[in-house]
């Protein structure tokens, strides 16, 4: 507790080594609130001073904390071809409004194995029309890989883009059995 008697905000993070390389996860007494793929030192200190300024507090390195226990368990299933759903509690507190709206959707109906359009997603939270919207809602999505924006593909057939590269995109599609594997 603090000196006025509230409990602090807790925000405990690790990086875990993972097929598509070191990702950044972090959780709050909520639940997981960040993944930051390609957590190199770099992007990993940029990522953390980002969530220090916006939730109010330091991140405190802890690959043992119990908040990030059952995330580190379930990523590491999820990568192992292990697990498909992911039950995790998860901190929405860095999205909000319309790009909130999108990912909670994304979250809930769009299974593992499957992709969905950008303007069908737009359709499903009632603003058909909106996709380029949700492309900003997926550049925007604070818990890649759990909340699957790697799912969001182009109407036409197109792969589309990804915050994380293309590539990366590939390699989770192929993971889910949507695009086979790479040749190389």
């Amino acid at each position: 507790m603090d000196s006025h008697g509230q409990y602090e905000q807790q925000l405990v993070w690790t990086v875990l080594t993972t097929d598509i390389g070191p990702l950044l996860l972090a959780a709050t007494r909520e639940g997981l609130v960040n993944v930051v793929l390609h957590a190199t030192d770099a992007v990993r200190e940029k990522a953390l001073e980002r969530l220090a300024a916006r939730l109010g507090t330091q991140p405190v390195e802890d690959a043992r904390s119990p908040l990030l226990a059952e995330a580190i368990r379930q990523v590491t299933a999820y990568f192992a071809g292990e697990l498909q759903d992911f039950a995790l509690p998860l901190d929405w507190s860095l999205i909000t409004g319309f790009n909130r709206q999108v990912l909670r959707e994304l979250a809930s109906g769009v299974p593992y194995g499957t992709v969905v359009g950008y303007g069908d997603l737009a359709g499903r939270v009632g603003q058909p029309g909106a996709a380029q919207a949700v492309g900003v809602a997926m550049g925007s999505n604070p818990l890649p890989v759990v909340v699957p924006c790697h799912r969001v593909v182009e109407s036409g057939g197109g792969i589309g883009g990804f915050g994380g590269g293309l590539e990366t995109k590939r390699k989770l599609l192929a993971l889910e059995g949507v695009l086979p594997e790479p040749l190389f």
